[in-house]
């Protein structure tokens, strides 16, 4: 929303949010992502100014609403849409899009990678007034149709056209040098991660180094020139537990850690991305070694899922090990569905993704005493133990599948304020027998 943007002077070559916070400027982004997150302005600033919160708002983007990504604000979630060459439009895109609006994505990735790219991209963007991320490797293959073919020119191009359009944060996998390749040779699972696994193809046919990361500092160019966010990407994250928190995965944390500082001086805002599948016992050191290689810059984690075999359930494999991700130090979980490993989510699954990392990112939250986060759950125990029916459903994170579930066997509107649910009956009800309890011991 444009009353919300910040009105950039014609003379600033890199109009971005950490280009105003270091020089002292609280812009209209960061007064609403203050008032949002309930924090001081002034430190919202100096947070964006010291690389630890970023506000990914692509001066193009003008109906995007400002947030947040970082350590005092309140946990975030991301969720991922796009089509494949295989199934889905822009029509069911779209579809997904809104689900994610309305059940409280805070960032939406398109990772599509057959049809027109750039007429689903500009459709997203246009719909959406959360910030838009992508993986630019996937149309630059989508358009030069093999990896070997790829130049410079090529990822400067893509890169440079989606930042016209609006995205707000790149991943790309600058990180992944030519001389980690015999540590990913010691894995079960070699490279799951689709950007990562197509810029090795590239490295090994040509024997030469990431051209991303070859090209980073021209990189870094368009970024300050559109305000756009990097998402540093994790292309060497394990894809199971043997894998977890190995030297190839550390290697390339180092070098993400050496791009960040690179950024900064660009003025160009970062957060890392990481793991993957990880034990429930390796997270809290993953939280910590990102903050200490990367300078604190924000993490966004996939998961991490804590086992492997939740094949069908992956949504609460991710949302168990994001709870704790988010409590010892990430700061924006990238949701799973329950088609992750399996095939393109619908928006069915992307429903189920979203509200299961709300829950996750929320309690941890609670756990961390960030601000207003525990005043919700207060507030939907004074409603239950009212027998307020409609006040819970309101302050449930999924109001409509609340709603649903109560009155599959109750759902006559005078059971919306009856004091007892179909689990325990009139007088069964825990609830209403405390209830009178408390009456008789006032009564005498």
């Amino acid at each position: 929303m444009k009353e919300f943007r910040v009105k950039f002077d014609s003379a600033d070559k890199t109009p971005t949010q950490m280009y105003y916070a270091k020089k002292g400027v609280i812009t209209p982004e960061m007064n609403y992502v203050a008032q949002a997150e309930m924090l001081d302005p002034e430190l919202v600033r100096s947070e964006v100014a010291a690389g630890k919160m970023i506000i990914p708002a692509n001066i193009h983007h003008e109906n995007l609403l400002p947030m947040a990504i970082g350590r005092e604000a309140k946990t975030k979630i991301n969720a991922n849409i796009g089509n494949s060459s295989l199934s889905s439009d822009i029509c069911a895109e779209l579809e997904k899009l809104q689900i994610c609006l309305k059940y409280g994505a805070d960032t939406v990735m398109d990772l599509s990678t057959g049809g027109d790219l750039d007429a689903i991209r500009s459709a997203i963007i246009a719909n959406s007034t959360v910030p838009i991320g992508t993986v630019p490797m996937y149309q630059i293959i989508h358009d030069i149709k093999e990896v070997e073919n790829l130049k410079a020119a090529d990822i400067l191009k893509t890169l440079e056209k989606q930042a016209r359009q609006g995205v707000s944060y790149f991943t790309i996998h600058a990180g992944f040098l030519l001389k980690f390749m015999p540590l990913v040779a010691k894995r079960k699972m070699g490279i799951v991660s689709r950007g990562g696994s197509l810029t090795a193809s590239w490295m090994m046919h040509h024997h030469k180094e990431n051209p991303f990361y070859e090209a980073f500092d021209d990189i870094l160019e368009i970024c300050a020139a559109h305000d756009v966010a990097l998402s540093l990407g994790d292309g060497l994250r394990p894809g199971c537990l043997y894998d977890a928190t190995d030297e190839a995965q550390l290697s390339e944390l180092r070098v993400l850690g050496e791009l960040t500082l690179r950024a900064w001086e660009k003025n160009v805002q970062v957060m890392i991305e990481g793991p993957g599948h990880i034990p429930l016992n390796q997270i809290e050191y993953n939280m910590k070694i990102e903050r200490e290689l990367c300078h604190g810059a924000p993490f966004y984690v996939l998961g991490p899922l804590p086992t492997d075999i939740g094949a069908g359930y992956d949504h609460i494999t991710s949302a168990i090990g994001g709870t704790m991700a988010a409590f010892y130090g990430a700061s924006m979980l990238c949701y799973v569905t329950p088609k992750e490993h399996l095939g393109l989510p619908n928006a069915n699954d992307v429903r189920e993704g979203i509200v299961a990392h709300k829950i996750a990112a929320h309690a941890a939250d609670v756990a961390l005493g960030k601000a207003g986060a525990i005043e919700r759950d207060h507030a939907m125990s004074d409603a239950r133990y009212a027998f307020d029916w409609n006040k819970q459903f309101e302050l449930s994170l999924d109001p409509e599948r609340a709603r649903e579930l109560h009155d599959e066997s109750l759902p006559q509107e005078s059971f919306k304020k009856a004091e007892f649910c179909s689990m325990c009956g009139p007088k069964f009800c825990a609830y209403k027998i405390s209830k009178n309890l408390t009456k008789e011991k006032n009564a005498n």
